[in-house]
């Protein structure tokens, strides 16, 4: 089918063509409204007139970044991988990823379960919400879909075929690797330049040229690394959640990656409540309830991606037999600890590149109060800093959190 970019009511006449959908919805009335608020794509909710409860989402890639607008050229293939991205997780662990009604790469379109009994993240974290079985629910998912797509459970031609489904994803990586580890650490046209203006926490940052090495190393890994697949922007707005269910959305930067990269984004995000909530509101009980969500998310994740290795014996990587396994255990344990030294690298880039660089997140960006904004951002880049100076040394959950505990 040839492309066509939908609106609120060429999309009920797309939609009314689709077998799947027709069941969902039957014989009801439907309509079409844009929600989307996000930095790549549309997204339309489809709802019922007969039946306000039943309802769909509508997302579509564009041939643009729609944040800016068309003068962002940016391909629409996302969509593909977005597609190929959730069909994957979804077959691993369908307890976190929604449901998918209808897709269609050709048209850059996916029709998936409107998820009305729950929040973005952020905006809950924003707002002191504790989400008590989040750290259990999101370690599951991370540990099963970084362990079941890596050489670790795969045989080397799955693996080649998985890199090959995925690692055609150029132009978004490509994305990831200048705003995330370049721009955003230069003067550059697509950072917050009013705010970079005469900043001397910019200043100083641009000039840092210890910490520029590191995150060059850091985006070394981030380029040639093939460890498994990735979210790609595992951040607190592609959470979707409630005080029972966790869902993952929004994968349209999916590939296959270092294993250490959504974890610490994930962990950037976290951190950036935190910082939020020191600079904003000075919660110290949520404050405390963030710190151990982190290290609960961290050690839950270690302990299920080495349950999930427990039990395979054969794999791209180890021949049953090979080790005996005291050995194999030892090195296992060195393995996992690696894959969070990383993932504290990869989380103070993901600070770093939200201060000043293009798409900042609102818990730093949003604060109104210029006063408390910078502080907030000289805090960000504290913790930041010491990520990714340390990432290499560090050797547990608690030296994370006592970095974070003393900035400041």
């Amino acid at each position: 089918m040839e492309y066509k970019q939908l609106d609120k009511t060429t999309i009920i006449d797309y939609l009314e063509n689709i077998q799947s959908v027709r069941e969902f919805f039957l014989s009801d009335t439907i309509e079409a409204d844009e929600i989307g608020d996000g930095n790549l794509n549309f997204v339309y909710i489809v709802k019922s007139l007969d039946d306000p409860s039943k309802a769909l989402i509508v997302k579509q890639a564009v041939p643009y970044l729609r944040c800016v607008g068309e003068d962002f050229p940016l391909g629409r293939e996302r969509m593909t991988y977005e597609i190929r991205a959730l069909e994957k997780f979804y077959s691993i662990f369908p307890n976190f990823v929604p449901r998918i009604y209808h897709s269609n790469e050709d048209m850059s379109l996916v029709v998936m379960e409107f998820l009305d009994n729950h929040v973005i993240m952020r905006k809950g974290l924003i707002q002191s919400v504790k989400y008590v079985n989040f750290s259990e629910q999101i370690s599951t998912y991370m540990s099963a879909m970084l362990f079941y797509t890596s050489s670790l459970a795969l045989g080397s031609s799955e693996k080649r075929t998985l890199i090959d489904r995925f690692n055609s994803n150029t132009e978004l990586c490509k994305l990831t690797e200048d705003l995330v580890f370049s721009f955003a650490f230069m003067e550059h046209e697509t950072n917050d330049n009013e705010n970079v203006k005469d900043n001397p926490h910019a200043k100083k940052l641009f000039a840092d040229m210890e910490l520029k090495e590191k995150v060059l190393d850091l985006k070394y890994k981030f380029m040639t690394q093939n460890d498994a697949l990735l979210h790609g922007d595992l951040h607190t707005g592609s959470i979707m959640i409630n005080e029972e269910e966790t869902y993952v959305i929004d994968p349209e930067f999916a590939f296959v990656g270092p294993f250490g990269f959504d974890i610490g984004a994930l962990l950037a995000n976290l951190v950036n409540n935190y910082i939020h909530h020191c600079v904003v509101t000075k919660d110290e009980e949520f404050k405390e309830w963030l710190l151990e969500t982190i290290k609960e998310v961290l050690d839950k994740f270690s302990e299920k991606f080495l349950n999930f290795w427990s039990e395979h014996k054969d794999s791209a990587l180890l021949v049953d037999g090979y080790m005996q396994a005291n050995s194999l255990n030892n090195y296992k344990i060195r393995f996992v600890k690696n894959i969070l030294k990383d993932s504290v690298g990869f989380a103070g880039c993901k600070m770093a590149r939200r201060v000043y660089g293009v798409a900042g997140v609102e818990e730093i960006r949003g604060i109104e109060d210029i006063t408390l904004r910078h502080e907030a951002e000289a805090l960000c880049l504290e913790i930041a800093r010491e990520f990714i100076m340390k990432y290499e040394t560090i050797e547990s959950t608690d030296e994370i959190l006592e970095i974070i505990r003393n900035a400041g």
